[in-house]
């Protein structure tokens, strides 16, 4: 259960379903936690652009 666990909460950190991970932990433990080391961050910032109405000055 600690694998499914760590799996889950590294995959929210990171911007991920902790659920879908905390399941997928159960099938392959080791490997989904290496896997997840491996994938970009989703939640790291500048990850998106701003729509061309958006003003980027806040003026």
């Amino acid at each position: 259960m600690i694998p499914q666990t760590v799996a889950g909460i590294l995959a929210k950190s990171m911007g991920r379903s902790f659920f879908f991970w905390f399941f997928i932990s159960f099938l392959i433990p080791i490997v989904s936690l290496i896997v997840l080391l491996f994938l970009e961050d989703k939640g790291a910032p500048g990850g998106y652009e701003l729509a061309d109405h958006v003003n980027k000055d806040n003026s």
